[in-house]
């Protein structure tokens, strides 16, 4: 059953937060179904390294496109290519909602004062419609200890959705809950419902109080807690750092562009370069999620190129109808977790599938 979302003569923007691995990128594309056929959304991703994986986005869901801003964070560092890129969503798509999903480090509040300048710019065309933080059950009270950016997610938001609260005892849930209390007693929680996500009516069309005004925007200081490592197998990322591209219908995009260090790089047979998914899965059980928060990006198996998701100790291999590795190699990955330990790590589980690390 769809949706009761409306249409508006505005273009509401829905912004999710979360840290590493909370499940953004899966809640969003639970919600496309159940939204009218004839609803038009964009996704403006923001995504560490250089991996454009959801690209392929566009190519296996109803999204009318995909734009990815790489290697850094749009909420600092890359705020005006936000902007920039909001802007041309506007002009040559006209969507009926953009959804904005941050990177795990993101700061919601200093994005979403950002997109209330945008909304003095463009006479309230664009609109904040909400922040929505996702919180990994399993992991949040380990991950918060390390990131001060997922407490200030936490209490930066209009709803807080609860993920992968199946994996919990009910005791270790309430905890969570009066915990996430001390930290905002006012924002409803939601527990989301497996892969069924949540009710898009719970989440639209709350057009937004928060920073309303110039003073409400808080005074803390974006961390710089992710490291990321670059790790392939005769393939090399497709864009260089810090690249927007925008990936709709009529997407040519194909050129690969060298990684620093990695042009020497032999070619490789596509019909011979393969991985098995035992020495992937092996060297993926090695890691700790103590230092390693996710591995994300495109593998080449027997079976064809799958996307890999790996967060905090739990994997998952889709099929990709789109190839991530166009040069033929069988590894594309990004590494990210904690700063100074990242590639050591990386350069530990490369040898394992007889990876480089860039």
């Amino acid at each position: 059953m769809s949706s009761s979302v409306e249409k508006t003569s505005h273009i509401p923007i829905t912004v999710f937060t979360g840290f590493l691995g909370a499940g953004k990128t899966s809640i969003i594309l639970s919600l496309l179904p159940k939204l009218p056929k004839d609803y038009r959304v964009v996704l403006l991703k923001n995504e560490f390294g250089d991996v454009e994986v959801d690209s392929q986005l566009a190519k296996q869901s109803s999204l009318a496109a995909v734009s990815e801003i790489l290697n850094g964070c749009m909420c600092c560092v890359l705020v005006g290519q936000m902007k920039t890129a909001l802007l041309e969503i506007r002009e040559k798509y006209r969507p009926d909602r953009i959804i904005i999903e941050c990177s795990g480090s993101a700061f919601p509040a200093t994005l979403a004062f950002q997109i209330r300048e945008l909304e003095r710019e463009t006479e309230r065309d664009l609109r904040l419609d909400a922040i929505v933080t996702v919180i990994d059950a399993e992991n949040f009270t380990g991950y918060e200890d390390t990131s001060p950016t997922a407490k200030m997610q936490a209490s930066y938001t209009d709803v807080i959705l609860i993920n992968k609260w199946e994996h919990i005892s009910d005791r270790a849930l309430d905890i969570l809950i009066d915990h996430l209390n001390t930290l905002n007693d006012t924002t409803p929680k939601v527990r989301c419902e497996g892969r069924a996500g949540v009710d898009p009516d719970l989440i639209f069309g709350l057009d937004s109080k928060l920073f309303l005004a110039e003073a409400e925007h808080p005074s803390e200081n974006h961390h710089d807690e992710v490291e990321t490592a670059t790790i392939y197998r005769g393939a090399k990322p497709p864009h260089p750092a810090g690249h927007p591209h925008t990936h709709g219908d009529s997407c040519t995009c194909s050129a690969a562009a060298p990684l620093a260090g990695a042009s020497d790089t032999p070619p490789v047979d596509e019909a011979s370069d393969v991985i098995s998914e035992e020495t992937l899965t092996a060297a993926l059980d090695g890691l700790s999620k103590e230092t390693i928060w996710r591995v994300k990006g495109f593998v080449r198996t027997a079976k064809g190129v799958h996307i890999l998701n790996w967060a905090f100790g739990r994997s998952d291999l889709s099929a990709c109808s789109a190839d991530g590795l166009r040069d033929g190699g069988s590894v594309l990955l990004t590494v990210m977790g904690e700063r100074g330990e990242v590639k050591r790590v990386a350069r530990r589980f490369a040898e394992k599938i007889g990876a480089s690390v860039a």
